[in-house]
Formats: C-alpha cells, structure tokens, sequence
C-alpha cells in the first residue's frame, strides 16, 4: 500500500485545484492558503516515496482498474527523483503565485489549474502503466494550456495557446498511438514489463511513435513556436515549464529507454534532430532583447539538447540536464524581473577585449587539453564514446569563454580566473556523470557500443558544434558587416519558422478561456 503514496498527491493537488477554481474572486484568501499548504504537502509526499524506495526497493503497486488499461504506480529511483523535482518546484511557484498574482481578477481561477497541473505530472511521473502515462500526458497539456490563457484577451497570448495546442494534441495522439501498438502487440501495459520483453518490429514501431509524441511536446523544430510567446502567460507559467511538461516529452523517452534501444535508426534520427534544435535554439537566443524571450528560447535549445542525449543512450545523463535545467530555469524566470534591475543598475564595464583568430585557435586547443587532462585523470577506460562526445561539446563552449582570457587586451587575472573555470567545469562535467551513471545504474540500461551509424551521428553533431562555436568566438571580428546586421534579425525572428508553420496550417485556430 506504501507505494501508492503519489496518488494521495494526485488526489489533495486535484481536490486543492477544484476548490480553487470554484473560488475564483479576486484575492481568495482560503484557497489560496489551500493551495500553498497542498503543495507543501506534495513535497512532504515526495520524501515519503523516498523513504519507501529507500525501505523496500523499486516495485510497481498492483494495478487499479480493468487490466491492462488499469493504473498502477512505479517507484524507482528514477521516479522519485521526478516526484522530488516536482513536488519542490511546485511547492515554490505555488508561493510565489500568491504574491505575484495578488489583485488578479483570474487569480483563484490561475492557483486552480496550477494544481491541477501538478496532479497531472505527477501522476505521469509515477506512472507505472501506459493508461496512466498517457493520462497524465494528456491533462499536464490541458493544464498548460488553460494557464497560457490567465490573460486570454491578448492576441499574442490566444496565439501561443494555440500553436501549444497544435503540438500538444498531436503529441497526445502519437503516444496514444504507441501505447495502443505495444499493448496489442504484447499483451501488457505494464512499463516495466514492456521495458524487459519488448523486442520486434512492432517494438520499433512503438518506439518511433513514442519518439514524435516526445519531439511534439519538447518544443523541437519546427513546431516549437508555442515557446518562445510563452512570456505572454504569468511569469510562474513559465517557471512551471520545467516541473515536467516541457520535458515530459523527454522524461517519457527516459522511461521506455529500452524500448527505444530497439530502434538505433529512430534514435539517430532523434539525436540529429535534438542536434540541430539545439544549435538553432541557441543561435535565436543570442539575437534576442527581452530577458523571457531569451530564455525561452534557451529552453528550446536545452530541450534539444535533451533529446540529442537521448538519441546517443545517455539516459542517466539526459535525467541529470532534466534535474538541473529545471531548478536553474525555473529560478532564472522566477528571479527575471529583479535580474532587469540589478543589470540596469550595474555599473557598465568597458570594452570587452576582442579575440584574434590565433588566440581563437590557441582557446580551441588549450579548452580541449583541459578536458583530456581532466578526463585522464579520471579514468578514460569504461567511459562510453557518446558520453566524450557530448563532452567536447560543453567543452567548445567553455573554449569561447577561454578565448576572451587569451586576447590580446586581457588582463592577466581574465586569464586566470577563465583558465580555473574550463578545469572546474570540465572536471564537474566527469564527476557529475559518474555519479548519475551510479546513481542510476540497474534504473537505467547503459549506451550500447555505438555502431558505423551512430559513429556518423556523432562525428556530424561535433562537427556541427565546433564550427557554431567557432563562429561565435570569432563574430566579434565581423560584427559590424552589414551581413551580420542581417542574419541577427533574421535570427531575432527565429528565421520565421513559426509563421511559416502556421501558414502551412492553414492558419491558427481560435482559442478562448
């Protein structure tokens, strides 16, 4: 009976949302002290799941219902991890709604659809059964949506929700689709189950399905437009993003991951998409002016580099950027008003001292140095070749910030304080994996060898990655070319993606409250 501590959860998150939304007058003092003691309670539920993870070990609860539909409950670590990442999360966006959202017509209307949401992703984050999966699936869209819309009068707000609305329901459908191919292919709906015995073209089938329900709602090019006008919608919706929607997407990859290791061709596809959406993602935040727009456009590009994880069968490794681009997302949205304040008020430095291409090319070499220092030291033997890659990756990042330390015009201290950051980082980024891979080991299954395919995905994806980083390093140089003018509003504009889409759609529909 322990294990079904998530549905106790699920049921005071609903009950707290339903009487909020029956007390929608401005400033609903009961409900909204309802709805911070219910998440509070979320969270002290969270602790218990640990407990009892940690007392009997994983288990999936028996299952609820008309078998194989039923629901069920799954703890494990990974699970648990989910449920504490939610249950924190919304425990805090719950106290800062009450504040932010203080005199809002809509305010007892916004806490109950927040609770609501909740419910929702916990219930998904738990699931144990795909008829819960997809349940939670479904309703943490519905949720979303519905806040999307606090200010339902605003044109650009009514456009996000529907473009969300979009991406969101075809999701719904492709893993509903999935479900029904693997419970009519094997008989059982038990994850767990269909983790360990599903193998076949029909498991590959299933796999690809699950893949686009994932790529939908993770926001991935090119039906990502939803995102980036997510500003339109309180700051808490924002903040809320990354409790388990925009990533349920890729939290549900994570959770069939055997099943995806059946199809190494979906998942190179996965892996070149997730790629590119990062890579485009993060050009578009470079261009943008507004602080939520730039974020989320970050979002975008962290998503896809979830899904490149993923593709490659870094599992626990794309588990640890879920946990991490969450609580730093989310407090970057929730601290976004007072972050504008503190950079107007900061005092503005002079110039900043511009690159050659020689102190590029020698940051390029010396970034790559640390890391095979750093990665030497702690062992090289038993470290899967996917996991290297995506490290040389985070290392061309950290190349572009050693080669403001190697100009010319740097001080001496710029220098130093870069050259400690690349060793600290490269060395976190090492220790880190371990202990996800440690944490994780017998949750998770481990990147298989990669084969002539994967090898090319690779190869193609750090090509890709040094040639954008080295661009940025060196776009100093050439920033005042009327070309570069250019592609930065071209950029600022996401290269007119979304609007193209929505032409294509024929349109967007229209949206109300």
């Amino acid at each position: 009976m322990l294990t079904l501590i998530p549905y106790l959860s699920i049921l005071i998150l609903s009950a707290a949302g339903l009487a909020c939304l029956l007390g929608q007058q401005m400033r609903p003092t009961m409900t909204l002290f309802l709805a911070e003691i219910t998440s509070l309670a979320g969270l002290v539920l969270a602790l218990g799941a640990a407990c009892v993870l940690w007392l009997y070990g994983a288990q999936t609860s028996p299952v609820l219902g008309v078998a194989p539909l039923g629901l069920s409950v799954r703890l494990d670590l990974l699970s648990v991890v989910m449920l504490l990442l939610v249950g924190l999360l919304g425990w805090v966006i719950t106290r800062f709604s009450t504040t932010y959202l203080d005199g809002e017509a809509r305010q007892g209307a916004f806490m109950g659809w927040l609770m609501l949401t909740l419910a929702s992703v916990t219930a998904l984050v738990s699931a144990g059964n795909l008829g819960q999966l997809c349940l939670g699936f479904i309703g943490a869209g519905i949720g979303l949506r519905q806040l999307l819309l606090t200010y339902a009068e605003r044109p650009r707000a009514q456009r996000a929700a529907a473009r969300m609305r979009v991406a969101s329901r075809a999701g719904d459908a492709a893993l509903i689709a999935a479900s029904s191919v693997l419970v009519l292919s094997f008989g059982t709906a038990d994850i767990a189950t269909l983790n360990a015995t599903a193998t076949g073209p029909m498991a590959v089938l299933g796999a690809g399905l699950l893949v686009i329900g994932g790529l939908l709602k993770a926001a991935q090019f090119p039906l990502h437009g939803w995102l980036t006008e997510v500003m339109e919608a309180p700051t808490p919706v924002s903040a809320l993003l990354h409790a388990g929607i925009v990533n349920a997407g890729g939290f549900v990859l994570i959770r069939m991951a055997d099943i995806l290791l059946t199809a190494p061709g979906i998942m190179a596809a996965l892996a070149l998409l997730g790629g590119f959406t990062a890579l485009f993602g993060s050009l578009a935040m470079l261009a943008q002016p507004a602080v939520k727009t730039s974020l989320a456009w970050s979002t975008i590009a962290q998503m896809g580099f979830m899904m490149l994880q993923i593709g490659l069968g870094l599992f626990a490794l794309a588990t640890l950027h879920i946990l991490a681009h969450s609580l730093y997302k989310a407090h970057a949205f929730l601290s976004s008003g007072s972050a504008i304040a503190h950079v107007a008020a900061a005092r503005r430095p002079g110039p900043v001292a511009v690159p050659s291409a020689r102190n590029v090319a020698r940051a390029f070499g010396l970034a790559l140095a640390i890391f095979a220092a750093v990665g030497f030291f702690f062992g090289l033997s038993g470290k899967p070749p996917q996991a290297f890659a995506l490290g040389a990756i985070l290392i061309f990042g950290v190349a572009y910030l050693i080669a403001q330390g190697l100009a010319d015009a740097a001080p001496a201290s710029l220098t130093k304080r870069i050259s400690v950051a690349a060793l600290v980082t490269s060395a976190s980024y090492f220790m880190l994996h371990a202990g996800i891979d440690w944490l994780m080991a017998g949750t998770l299954p481990v990147p298989a060898a990669p084969d002539a395919l994967e090898w090319a995905v690779m190869v193609l994806v750090l090509t890709s990655f040094g040639a954008v980083a080295l661009a940025q390093a060196l776009f100093p140089l050439w920033a005042g070319h009327p070309a570069a003018q250019g592609l930065r509003v071209h950029l600022a504009n996401g290269l007119y993606v979304a609007p193209l889409i929505d032409r294509l759609t024929n349109g967007l529909p229209k949206t109300r409250a």
